[in-house]
């Protein structure tokens, strides 16, 4: 038997797109606050996890209310 050869042809180059321009980049001037403006401190507690979250296991969307009733509870934010 003989082995037939793939002929295979070449295909032309897709056209080359222009670069869209480049965006400036703006450097920030100092420190930038805390995502939505929070800024919390835990400096200084002395409660454990399970305090704060209890001895069962949560979900993580409890665990965030407990940390915020926490957080609140305590005046642990600046706001």
């Amino acid at each position: 038997m003989a082995i037939k050869k793939k002929i295979t042809t070449k295909r032309k180059a897709a056209p080359k797109k222009k670069a869209a321009p480049k965006k400036k980049v703006t450097k920030s001037k100092g420190k930038k606050p805390a995502f939505g403006g929070y800024a919390i401190s835990f400096a200084g507690r002395s409660e454990t996890v399970e305090q704060v979250f209890g001895k069962k296991p949560i979900a993580p969307s409890e665990m965030t209310k407990r940390i915020w009733i926490f957080v609140k509870a305590n005046s642990l934010s600046n706001r």
